[in-house]
C-alpha cells in the first residue's frame, strides 16, 4: 500500500490509475479505523481497481466544545488494518496541505442540514461538505463509499454530488455492528463498561420499532415512543429521537389542520442522537428497508 501525504500526490495516483483504464474507489474517513471502516473497504474494491483511503481529522467540522483535540488518531495502526484490508493508496494530508493560507471556500447544503443533527451541531455539515468536496475534487471520476450510520451525512453527500455534477458515485454501505447490536464507531472507545451496557438501549429502541412496524404500526408517534422509551431510560442528555421521511429528512408530524395524528409510508427512517456519559451517538434504521436481528 502507497501513503501520500500531499494532494498533487494523490490526485496524480488516481489520474495515473484512469489513464490505465483503472476505476477509482475512495473511502474518506477520519482515521481510528474499525470493522465498519474497513467494511468500507473491501465495497469499495468490489467496484473499482485502484482503492483509496482518505484519513485526515476535519476541524472544521467540530464545534468549539466537541472533541476535536481528543479524537482517537493512530496512523501507523490504520495503515496496518487497511494493508489488511488491500488498500492500494493511503491519503493523509495535514491540515496546512487541505486548508491552505488564504482559502476563502465553503460548500454548504441547505434544507437536509437544518433537521435531526444539523440545530445540534452549528456549522458542522458545512465543515463535512466543504472537506468532502475538496477531496472528491482530488479523487476525480471515482466511487466513493460511505457508512449509512450517519444517514444525513450520506444524504447531504448525494446531494452535493448531485447538485455540483460531480463525476462521483456514491455508495452507502450498511451499519456494521459488533454482536451486542452496538454500532461500531470511532468514539465507542470513550464509553466505560457501563456506558457501553447502556449505549445498547439504541439498537434495542430501534429493533422494537422494526419489530411493531413488521407487525403493521404506522403510527410515527408510537414507533418514536417505542425508541424514546428505551433511550431516555439511559441515556444522559438527548438531542433527538424522530421519524422522517428517508429522502427529504422531514420528521413527521401531525396534520396541521386536521390534528390527526403522523404516520408513515412504506419506508421510514429512525433516527438517534443522544450522549451516553459524555460521549455523542448516533444511529439509526429504515424501516421498510433495513433488516435489524
Amino acid at each position: 500500500m502507497r501513503l501520500v501525504h500531499t494532494p498533487a500526490e494523490f490526485r496524480e495516483a488516481c489520474d495515473e490509475a484512469r489513464r490505465a483504464g483503472q476505476r477509482v474507489g475512495f473511502v474518506p474517513t477520519m482515521g481510528a479505523l474499525h470493522e465498519g471502516h474497513l467494511a468500507l473497504v473491501r465495497e469499495a474494491r468490489k467496484h473499482a481497481q485502484l482503492v483509496c483511503v482518505s484519513i485526515f481529522v476535519n476541524e472544521a467540522q467540530f464545534g468549539p466544545n466537541e472533541d476535536f483535540s481528543r479524537y482517537p488518531r493512530d496512523l501507523a495502526g490504520d495503515a496496518e488494518k487497511l494493508r489488511g484490508a488491500s488498500a492500494d493508496l493511503l491519503f493523509a494530508p495535514a491540515a496546512a496541505a487541505m486548508y491552505e493560507e488564504g482559502e476563502a471556500t465553503r460548500v454548504r447544503v441547505s434544507r437536509l442540514t437544518e433537521v435531526l443533527c444539523g440545530p445540534f451541531r452549528p456549522g458542522h455539515f458545512e465543515g463535512v461538505t466543504t472537506v468532502v468536496a475538496k477531496l472528491l475534487g482530488l479523487a476525480g471520476s471515482s466511487v466513493a463509499v460511505f457508512g449509512r450510520k450517519d444517514y444525513q451525512q450520506l444524504a447531504v453527500i448525494r446531494r452535493m454530488v448531485k447538485d455540483l455534477y460531480m463525476p462521483v458515485e456514491i455508495v452507502g454501505h450498511p451499519i456494521i455492528r459488533e454482536e451486542s447490536g452496538l454500532a461500531l464507531s470511532s468514539r465507542n472507545a470513550y464509553l466505560s463498561a457501563d456506558e457501553r451496557a447502556r449505549a445498547l438501549s439504541l439498537s434495542r429502541g430501534l429493533r422494537k420499532a422494526s419489530a411493531a412496524f413488521a407487525s403493521g404500526e404506522r403510527s410515527a408517534t408510537a414507533l418514536r415512543g417505542l425508541v424514546h422509551a428505551e433511550v431516555v431510560a439511559n441515556a444522559d442528555s438527548i438531542d433527538y429521537v424522530d421519524v422522517a421521511d428517508p429522502d427529504t429528512l422531514s420528521v413527521f408530524s401531525a396534520d396541521v389542520a386536521s390534528g390527526a395524528p403522523p404516520s408513515v409510508g412504506a419506508r421510514a427512517l429512525v433516527a438517534i442522537a443522544c450522549r451516553v456519559g459524555k460521549t455523542r451517538l448516533i444511529d439509526n434504521t429504515v424501516l421498510g428497508e433495513d433488516v435489524l436481528a
